[in-house]
């Protein structure tokens, strides 16, 4: 018999959004891991906000909307909050019942700022890589480093000559001289502009939308693009992100940013350091050696001498870490592809930095369930 196509709206509901989730669902690890995590995060969260006033948005639920983002690669948080709205799977993850009205987008724009200047998205990392369960995971003695360049959200009209007062930053690299300086006439918001007949560089230019973006490439015949540069630690045993961090994009900043992220690392011993070759620096190896640290970098001799000799390369450990090291462009690929860290929406190196250290910890949380399940 054919049922009646008659749509009825019921006045009460008595199934909660706990009960839509599916118990196997690969969210619910996940949340189990985010929940501990932001118990021990609850102290940080006290300390940044008053004791009186108007309760403003939960951070235990703006940091899980925040993942949400970064596991289902939504673009904004306009489209985040729309999601938040109708879908029953966010609002559980979340922690917002079915009736529960919605932030309004800027309300939740303006309540991640205070995250931010708590430093909130380092400390979450932490504390997901400091569960027991999750250290049982890690190595304490081998691990990688690298960086990645990550387009500003600026336009190369936007990076003109200093001076004017608009435009701020400064840098001592410039890392290309690629591109002319407009000569063009602002009639309109998009005008027309010619490169042609002007060198421009990080030192005498700036961009006026995001002055901490650097026009930077990493290799020849590449385009030189206005971008940050973010550093990840990775240690070796199944690639999970212990530090991530994010800098100027110039060409000494990945071997500053590694010793940076090594320092901060507490309780160590000796370690083994896996890296490619733009590491390859005396400086840098010397400064690795005076840390306990056995340098495993990839030998750039074209052209050059490698700072790294047989007393490092004659051990099967150092082609072990060569192997293992480049583990470290997946977590560039899905920061980039899923994460949406491709071309950051943020402008600012505060910004940026903070949505790239929170990316690192959502990909943490992405490989963990499956990972634990093995062990």
């Amino acid at each position: 018999m054919r049922g009646d196509d008659i749509q009825t709206a019921s006045m009460f509901s008595y199934v909660s959004c706990e009960a839509r989730v599916p118990a196997d669902h690969p969210l619910r690890p996940i949340r189990a891991i985010v929940d501990e995590a932001l118990e021990i995060l609850s102290p940080d969260f006290e300390a940044l906000y008053s004791p009186i006033g108007r309760p403003s948005i939960p951070p235990e639920k703006l940091l899980r909307a925040l993942l949400l983002q970064a596991f289902y690669t939504i673009r904004s948080e306009r489209q985040l909050m729309e999601q938040m709205d109708y879908n029953l799977l966010f609002r559980w993850f979340v922690g917002l019942a079915m009736d529960a009205p919605i932030w309004d987008a800027t309300v939740f724009t303006k309540n991640r700022e205070r995250l931010l200047a708590g430093d909130i998205a380092a400390k979450f990392l932490s504390a997901v890589i400091g569960q027991p369960r999750v250290q049982a995971l890690l190595s304490d003695e081998h691990f990688s480093v690298d960086g990645t360049l990550i387009e500003a959200w600026s336009s190369m009209k936007s990076f003109q000559p200093k001076g004017d007062g608009e435009a701020g930053g400064n840098d001592d690299d410039s890392g290309s001289s690629a591109g002319q300086d407009a000569q063009a006439t602002p009639t309109t918001r998009n005008a027309e502009r010619n490169f042609h007949g002007e060198k421009r560089s990080n030192a005498t230019h700036a961009s006026r939308t995001d002055p901490d973006a650097r026009l930077f490439k990493k290799a020849r015949g590449q385009a030189a693009k206005l971008c940050h540069m973010g550093h990840v630690l990775m240690e070796n045993r199944n690639g999970l992100v212990v530090d991530a961090m994010l800098t100027h994009a110039t060409g000494t900043a990945e071997r500053e940013a590694a010793l940076a992220m090594l320092a901060r690392m507490e309780g160590r011993h000796r370690i083994t350091l896996g890296a490619d070759k733009a590491y390859d620096a005396a400086q840098f190896i010397a400064a690795l050696r005076d840390i306990k640290v056995t340098p495993h970098v990839a030998q750039h001799n074209n052209g050059r001498r490698s700072a790294i000799d047989r007393r490092t390369t004659r051990h099967a450990g150092y082609a072990v870490s060569q192997r293992i090291r480049k583990k470290i462009e997946e977590i560039f690929g899905w920061a980039k592809t899923s994460g949406g860290m491709r071309k950051t929406r943020h402008r600012g190196q505060a910004r940026v930095g903070w949505a790239f250290t929170l990316t690192a910890a959502a990909y943490n949380l992405v490989r963990l369930p499956k990972l634990m399940a093995a062990a």
